[in-house]
């Protein structure tokens, strides 16, 4: 059983409910204008470091004649993932070896990914289970906008806690996590370079503002992934730094937590406008199997 990335780098709720917003279908027809999947065919999809499942359950959405599989190597992800998404297929499994047949996918689909992996592994493993004319799809956040509602702003109090926490955690650079960093030229030449061709790059900005009308069915969820964020980043902390981080520092930190999450969420019941905002630009880097 492997669960260090939910256990020491990034918790099941910071993952899923990040990404379910990320991929929520106020953007999928972007999405989709930009994956350029035939929806009509019954594409066999295997994504790669699937996490708990929020973009699986995507596509399971936006491609419903579809064959879905996620894919993941942290136990936690794969049942979190089988317990919120149905209609897909979870395996546990590692993406330099993935535990199917030569030529077995239509399309190969990662998000945020490829910078934990050595290339060649990655996209090497990639070519060898998609079948002739199948396409690798990555995903890459490259840019993020963020501006914060006013009552969010870090108390003194937290503000030491995380500067002290980072000055001693390691776990970044122990676990390999972001190891190799590609720029945006970068890339697509790698993707080339191990076995692509037809290389196409787009890219998607994608803005999560509670208070824009679009954004009414989940202003509420948008706001909440905050919390769920930063609750997730106190646990790892304390399981990464259990000689640093007291139970009394948890009990402390959770509070002001909640009571800065509460109180944005009563700014918005009452129509008090913050204007806060997330922007995330997302590279969409798109290659064919010859």
């Amino acid at each position: 059983m492997n669960t260090v990335w939910s256990q020491f780098i990034q918790g099941e709720n910071t993952l899923y409910y990040s990404r379910k917003l990320r991929f929520c279908d106020v953007f999928a027809e972007r999405y989709r204008s930009l994956l350029k999947l035939d929806g009509r065919r019954r594409l066999k999809i295997l994504e790669v470091g699937c996490g708990p499942g929020a973009l699986a359950g995507a596509l399971h959405r936006w491609y419903p004649k579809a064959e879905i599989c996620g894919l993941d190597r942290d136990s936690n992800f794969i049942e979190f993932a089988r317990a919120h998404e149905e209609g897909v297929e979870f395996v546990e499994g590692d993406a330099t070896a993935l535990p199917f047949a030569d030529g077995t996918f239509d399309v190969t689909i990662s998000y945020t990914v490829s910078e934990h992996i050595e290339p060649e592994k990655f996209f090497g493993e990639q070519l060898r289970v998609l079948k002739s004319g199948g396409a690798c799809i990555v995903l890459s956040n490259r840019r993020t906008i963020e501006v914060k509602a006013p009552c969010l702003a870090e108390s003194e109090f937290e503000e030491q806690f995380w500067r002290r926490a980072a000055e001693r955690d390691g776990s970044l650079e122990k676990y390999a996590v972001r190891k190799y960093p590609l720029t945006e030229a970068e890339l697509p030449a790698a993707i080339e370079k191990y076995g692509f061709g037809d290389i196409t790059c787009d890219y998607l900005a994608t803005g999560l503002t509670p208070d824009d009308k679009k954004f009414a069915a989940i202003a509420r969820d948008i706001i909440e992934e905050g919390r769920k964020s930063e609750l997730d980043g106190l646990g790892s902390a304390a399981r990464s730094l259990p000689d640093f981080v007291t139970a009394e520092d948890v009990q402390r930190m959770t509070a002001l937590i909640d009571k800065k999450y509460d109180e944005r969420l009563a700014q918005y019941e009452r129509g008090e406008r913050q204007w806060d905002t997330a922007v995330s630009l997302i590279m969409i880097l798109r290659g064919t199997k010859n």
